[in-house]
């Protein structure tokens, strides 16, 4: 038995990558998964491999940029499973590139994904967890939300407004809601993030990073670890970078 032992947790870019690691690591100390992606395919074979190794998992499939897609998750949520005890906002983009190749169309996927979609996960929780006065809302940001560089410039932006945002919640929420509120700062992870980045000026030097990239498993154990904290402690902000990582 653990913490996590039939607590109810959704998760956001359920579908593949830290999403899709944490959603096995969870499952194994006992927790119920609410499963979240746009590729529907995805989310049915990982719920299925989750209940067939004895875990409880069910999904629905979500645009976190739709508002009411986010609040309809949170409503099956209470409906299937009775409850919500945490969220895990993992559904990210990163199309790096620089300013002047003016890719205005990825900057606002991102804005939509990494922002908002992190607000409406937020949104669609907070009522019930207020109620019950007890949640936990873990929030994926970013190395990127620590430092700028060049070609990260609107994705940093994204990733320190999470940093923004869960620090809001936690200001907001901790004293009088017993909400928790924790961000998660990855470094490079071999996820399929950097499969959207069309700059060539940038693509080359992330691929080059990304060859000390670290498996995603070990975003998966962090989330955990937060999760698992008894009540009254709160893990506020962890950074995980592969030990070669400088930036």
């Amino acid at each position: 038995m653990t913490n996590l032992q039939d607590q109810v947790v959704i998760i956001t870019g359920a579908s593949s990558g830290i999403g899709e690691e944490t959603a096995k690591e969870l499952s194994s100390k006992g927790a119920k998964l609410v499963l979240a992606a746009r590729r529907e395919d995805r989310l049915e074979e990982l719920a299925k491999k989750v209940n067939d190794d004895g875990g409880h998992a069910i999904y629905k499939a979500t645009d976190v940029t739709n508002y009411d897609e986010m609040e309809e998750l949170a409503e099956y949520a209470q409906k299937e499973l009775g409850q919500i005890d945490a969220i895990v906002n993992n559904a990210g983009l990163m199309p790096l590139s620089l300013l002047n190749k003016q890719k205005v169309k990825e900057w606002d996927q991102m804005i939509d994904v990494n922002i908002k979609g992190v607000l409406y996960g937020i949104s669609a929780v907070l009522p019930h967890m207020r109620e019950r006065k007890k949640g936990h809302i873990i929030n994926i940001s970013s190395v990127a939300g620590h430092v700028v560089f060049p070609g990260s410039a609107v994705y940093s932006g994204t990733k320190f407004a999470v940093r923004a945002i869960t620090d809001g919640v936690r200001m907001e929420e901790s004293a009088e809601s017993k909400i928790r509120a924790t961000i998660i700062s990855p470094g490079a992870v071999s996820t399929e993030l950097t499969s959207t980045i069309t700059d060539e000026d940038v693509k080359g030097g992330v691929d080059e990073l990304y060859e000390q990239a670290i498996t995603p498993d070990s975003i998966a154990r962090t989330i955990r670890y937060a999760l698992e904290e008894p009540a009254e402690v709160t893990i506020n902000e962890i950074v995980v970078r592969p030990t070669d990582q400088t930036t």
